[in-house]
Formats: C-alpha cells, structure tokens, sequence
C-alpha cells in the first residue's frame, strides 16, 4: 500500500512560516528552513520585547515627571514621597501627562503638596 501523506496541512503549515516571513531580506524570505529560523527568533523578540516596553515607557514617565517637578524647586524622590504621604493616588503615566501638555494642572498638583 502506499504511503498516506497529508500535503495539504503540509502546505498549510509552509506557506503560514512564509506568510510570517514576508518582507524580509533576501533567503529569510523564500526558503523554508531559513524562513523558520527567523520567524521564531523575531517570535522571541517580540515576547521579549512586550515586557521590555513596558520598563522602558515607565523610565520615561519618571523622566518627564523629575523634569517637570525640578521646573518647581522639588525633586523627583521628595516629590513621590509627598505623594504617598498626602494620599494622592495619580499613576505616573498620568503624572507624565499633566507635566508634559497640561504644566498649570501639574503645578496645582504640585502647589497641593507644598501647602
């Protein structure tokens, strides 16, 4: 008897990786078991890459917030920590946000804490 092969997942399967693969240069993008290697690797970046936005926005948001706060005779530590003790809960995301495009918000936010 002869032997069964499935060639339509076998196909499948292919032109998924190639699918995936597109755009890229030169063999990476037409051969198979190149393709495959470079598709999981830009997988492994991209997981890893996910975590690693998420610190590198958070960087930032400190940045911009030390920035905006030394403009107003305060640092960035003293700053966090009168936050806490006042109980005001802003995230830094929004912190960065007000000292970025709303600087009057950001100083009430400030003046809040000095009063």
């Amino acid at each position: 008897m002869p032997r069964s092969v499935n060639a339509v997942a076998s196909r499948e399967r292919r032109k998924k990786i190639l699918k995936r693969a597109k755009g890229q240069f030169g063999r990476r993008k037409n051969v198979l078991t190149v393709a495959k290697n470079s598709v999981e690797k830009g997988l492994v970046y991209a997981y890893r890459d996910r975590r690693a936005k998420k610190r590198n926005f958070r960087g930032l948001w400190i940045t911009r917030i030390n920035a905006g706060v030394r403009a107003h005779g305060m640092s960035y530590s003293v700053f966090m920590c009168k936050l806490a003790e006042k109980n005001i809960t802003l995230n830094r995301k929004t912190l960065a946000d007000l000292a970025m495009n709303h600087p009057e918000a950001f100083k009430a936010v400030v003046d809040a804490l000095n009063s």
